[in-house]
């Protein structure tokens, strides 16, 4: 024959309350549940204990005191900057590539404004060896003229002839061939005789011009390289005593 089961104990007497300050003692529920129910308690029972959270205590503040409240901090403009989002692309405005005609149009004028130095500047220019050659090159594609070469020394005396003139006392003939020996054409040039006695002191000297030794004026008729002319003129003895003469080309 089966036990009863024991009354079940009132859920009141599980909510009781030990007063503040001391620990209530576990509950041992296998000896309570061995011995039987327990006795019912001799205490009255306690006050429903309330749950419910305390309000939160409020800061009483004097009427006279302000209340304090945090100051805002100033950021330097560089840590507020935010980046662009990426899909918009950088904000600033990119400078665009000069285009290729700009630059070409730029290197046109400047070698239109050195070609115009080099020709107004041409005839000095022309006048040294080095640049010669490639001044009468461009000057031929732009059908500009070059003033003529001058090189006196690069005339050559090939042949040289002074004796009294038959029939006139004091007049001596002079016969001579000269050639152009220059890398370009050269104008006619400027012819000096000089007359030496027999100790080398120089009696006479004069300076003569194509037109006088060729008897005509050549005008524009230049010398080409290589090329050779015959002279013949006329001069005063200064005295009887001449046995030697020079030629110079000026």
């Amino acid at each position: 024959m089966s036990e009863p089961n024991p009354p079940r104990r009132p859920l009141a007497t599980f909510l009781r309350t030990t007063p503040e300050g001391e620990v209530a003692p576990a509950a041992d529920t296998r000896t309570q549940d061995e011995t039987g129910p327990a006795a019912p308690a001799t205490q009255a029972p306690a006050a429903p204990v309330d749950l419910a959270p305390a309000p939160a205590a409020e800061m009483q503040h004097d009427d006279d005191t302000a209340a304090i409240e945090p100051a805002p901090v100033a950021l330097p403009a560089t840590a507020v900057t935010a980046d662009a989002p990426s899909f918009l692309g950088n904000a600033r405005p990119r400078a665009l590539p000069t285009p290729r005609w700009h630059w070409a149009l730029v290197a046109a004028l400047a070698l239109l404004l050195v070609l115009q130095s080099v020709l107004a500047d041409r005839a000095r220019l022309a006048a040294d060896a080095g640049n010669r050659a490639w001044l009468s090159a461009l000057c031929g594609v732009l059908r500009c003229s070059l003033p003529a070469w001058h090189e006196p020394t690069a005339f050559t005396m090939t042949s040289r002839e002074i004796r009294p003139l038959p029939g006139q006392a004091g007049v001596l003939q002079v016969q001579a061939s000269i050639r152009n020996d220059a890398r370009w054409a050269q104008a006619w040039p400027d012819l000096r005789l000089s007359l030496s006695d027999a100790d080398g002191r120089v009696i006479g000297s004069g300076v003569f011009t194509p037109a006088q030794y060729l008897g005509e004026n050549p005008g524009a008729a230049l010398l080409e390289p290589g090329q050779s002319a015959r002279v013949a003129f006329r001069v005063q003895e200064p005295a009887a005593s001449t046995v030697a003469f020079t030629f110079d080309f000026l």
